[in-house]
C-alpha cells in the first residue's frame, strides 16, 4: 500500500510508462535541474521537525507538500481498530504529502519524522503554480507516484506468495539499496540501512509480528547475510540476501 490517488491534472499521457531507469532513481529533488529547485525554493519555507514529530495527518485538509531536505521518515495509515500500519520510508529527496494535494482530498495517511528531518514545507496553491509554470515537472511527480505504486504491489505480491524470512529479506535488501543511494556502503561492501525502524515497524509493513521479525533475523543472521545492534541492521551480503528472497525453498518462518 501507499498514498494512492488520481493522475494529476496535466499529467502528460506518456508518464505512466515512465519507469525505465527504476534503480536509478535517487528522489523527486534530485531529479529536478537548477532552475527548477531555484524556482521551488523561492515559494518554499524551510523548516525543522524533531524525531517522531507528524509532517502531516491522515485525514486533515490538504493545504502543503514537503520535500525532505535531510534525515527519514515514515508513512502510515491507521487502521479501524486504531493501530497504525508502516506502508513506505521516505528520505532525503524524496516528496511527501503530496497526494492528497494534487488528487483534491484529503491525506490517506500520516508521514512522521523518524529522525531529526529538514525539509522545504510548499502552500499546495504555490506548488501547482510552480508545476503549471514547470510542464515537465508533471512528469516527474507522475512517475513518483508510479514507482510507489509499483513498489507497493510488488511488496504485496511478496505478502502473499513469501514465508516472513523471505518477506523480511526483500524488505531489507529494498532498504539497502535505498539506504546506499544516500551513504556509500563501507569497504567490505557492507550497508547499514538507513531509516531508524525498529523491529516493530518492520513487522507493521511486513505484515508480521515482532517476535517473527526478531526470529527471522535470527534467521538471517545466521545465513551470513545481515548483522544487528540496537535499532541497527547492516546488510552483509546485498546480491545474496536478494537471491534468499527470491528463493521459493528459502527457511523461513511465517
Amino acid at each position: 500500500m501507499t498514498e494512492r490517488n488520481s493522475p494529476p491534472r496535466g499529467t502528460p499521457p506518456a508518464a505512466a510508462a515512465h519507469d525505465n531507469a527504476h534503480s536509478a532513481w535517487d528522489g523527486f529533488w534530485n531529479a529536478l535541474d537548477d532552475p527548477q529547485r531555484t524556482a521551488l525554493r523561492q515559494v518554499a519555507r524551510p523548516r525543522g521537525y524533531a524525531a517522531r514529530s507528524p509532517l502531516c495527518y491522515q485525514g486533515e485538509e490538504s493545504d502543503h507538500i514537503i520535500i525532505i531536505n535531510d534525515g527519514w521518515a515514515k508513512v502510515t495509515s491507521a487502521t479501524e481498530d486504531g493501530h497504525d500500519v508502516v506502508l513506505a520510508v521516505r528520505g532525503p529527496g524524496d516528496l511527501v504529502c503530496e497526494s492528497a494535494v494534487l488528487g483534491s482530498r484529503r491525506r490517506s495517511a500520516t508521514v512522521t519524522a523518524l529522525s531529526p528531518l529538514s525539509a522545504l514545507v510548499i502552500p499546495a496553491a504555490r506548488f501547482t503554480a510552480f508545476l503549471d509554470a514547470h510542464p515537465r515537472v508533471w512528469m516527474l511527480v507522475s512517475s513518483t507516484l508510479v514507482r510507489r505504486q509499483d513498489d507497493a504491489d510488488r511488496r504485496l505480491q511478496a505478502h502473499v506468495s513469501a514465508k516472513g524470512t523471505q518477506r523480511l529479506a526483500l524488505l531489507l535488501a529494498d532498504l539497502a539499496e535505498l539506504s546506499a543511494k544516500r551513504c556509500p556502503p563501507s569497504r567490505d561492501g557492507s550497508i547499514d540501512i538507513a531509516p531508524p525502524l525498529s523491529q516493530e515497524e518492520l513487522g507493521s509493513w511486513m505484515d508480521a509480528s515482532r517476535e517473527t521479525v526478531a526470529r527471522a533475523l535470527s534467521d538471517l543472521r545466521g545465513n551470513g547475510l545481515v548483522r544487528t545492534g540496537w535499532r541497527r541492521i547492516t546488510v552483509v551480503d546485498l546480491r545474496g540476501l536478494r537471491e534468499f528472497a527470491h528463493t521459493p525453498a528459502a527457511s523461513g518462518t511465517r
